[in-house]
């Protein structure tokens, strides 16, 4: 989310009296690469650029593609293989091992339906969606490289039939897909790729603490709500990252706030009575992660309480807790214990365990297959 941002607001800074711009997309990554399809580069023509394709090795050559792509107003695929550091035409030993298609296509703001202006919709609506790009097609298809669908988990009409079943199973996995699929009396080349909202954290508890996970939340782009009972705590000079600060009491302060598939619920009040009155309503509501700072023990006290209250809690409810909360890193210091937390919340959110990448057997990053021909080449 934070890349698009970004981008979104580089192009909204644009004068497009002036400047051409071409947005540059991963579409295809065979073998290891920096950047996973879907990484994207927005790039004018006097040679700024904002988002990345690469660790920095690719860049160059893609800002001279794409003015190229500006010039002739037509979009291309342009394939880099990293494969032999010895052989590549780029001059740089890139070390990836990779294969990296990149789409490259000019952007007509007049165009309600560019790509820049699909993010923005998306960005405005936070919700969960699929687009489905043409990169290339064969003659016959009646199809042009450039257009696009739109799945959403509400719209699902306006989808070809032939696109139908490839863009339902990303919505549904998650993982970007890169297809040649049969149409008309040709094929089309698409990438499929699914666009999630990024997580959004509510801190319950605006101590010294919270300070450094608030500001560390929103530089991986993640929106924070910290909500507190006591007005003094939230001033806004302690928080000025923060997307909102809200003031509620903690019997009621569930009701203020809109829970999704993507938010986490976490406790850091250092106030017993505060963190059970909350953490007692959020069990009655469907946020997917509650993580609770402080010692283990504190928590089984609250269960404790429940049961001499004649108060209980399903299973499944109760496996939502993470107490104590974080990633065992040895965390001591306020930043230290962020840093904890957020790589938890973002192992949980990806289905990951949170152990070392070199314990891990097989390829870092999972990914659709995709039968992949050379029909266009």
């Amino acid at each position: 989310m934070k890349e698009i941002n970004r981008i979104l607001t580089v192009y909204e800074q644009i004068d497009h009296l002036q400047r051409k711009v071409a947005l540059a997309t991963v579409v295809y990554v065979e073998g290891s690469a920096y950047r996973r399809p879907g990484a994207r580069m927005l790039v004018t023509d006097d040679g700024r650029w904002e988002g990345a394709i690469s660790g920095g090795c690719l860049e160059g050559d893609a800002l001279r593609k794409a003015r190229q792509v500006m010039l002739d107003g037509k979009p291309m695929v342009v394939r880099y293989d990293t494969m032999d550091d010895d052989a590549n035409s780029l001059g740089v030993g890139l070390g990836c091992n990779g294969i990296i298609d990149v789409f490259m296509e000019p952007i007509d703001p007049a165009d309600p339906t560019n790509p820049i202006a699909l993010l923005s919709e998306f960005n405005q609506h936070r919700d969960r969606r699929v687009i489905a790009t043409i990169c290339r097609r064969t003659p016959g298809t009646g199809l042009r490289e450039g257009s696009r669908f739109v799945l959403t988990e509400k719209q699902t009409n306006a989808i070809p039939t032939w696109l139908q079943q490839d863009m339902k199973l990303v919505m549904q996995v998650g993982k970007p897909l890169t297809s040649i699929i049969p149409v008309a009396s040709g094929f089309a080349e698409v990438f499929i790729e699914r666009l999630d909202p990024g997580i959004e954290l509510v801190i319950f508890g605006a101590g010294y603490d919270t300070i450094p996970l608030t500001r560390l939340a929103t530089e991986i782009g993640w929106r924070v709500t910290v909500t507190e009972d006591c007005i003094a705590h939230l001033a806004p000079k302690r928080f000025p990252e923060a997307t909102c600060l809200l003031y509620a009491d903690a019997d009621a302060v569930t009701d203020k706030i809109a829970f999704t598939d993507r938010t986490a619920a976490v406790l850091m009040s250092h106030n017993y009575n505060y963190d059970l009155a909350v953490l007692t309503r959020l069990l009655k509501t469907d946020v997917p992660y509650i993580g609770m700072l402080g010692p283990r023990k504190r928590y089984e006290k609250m269960k404790n309480q429940w049961e001499r209250t004649g108060r209980s809690f399903a299973p499944t409810a109760l496996k939502r807790v993470h107490s104590p909360i974080g990633l065992d890193l040895g965390a001591e210091t306020p930043d230290e214990i962020a840093l904890s937390v957020l790589g938890e919340i973002k192992a949980f959110f990806s289905q990951r365990c949170g152990g070392f990448l070199t314990d891990r057997p097989g390829p870092i990053h999972d990914r659709l297959n995709a039968e992949q021909n050379t029909i266009f080449v």
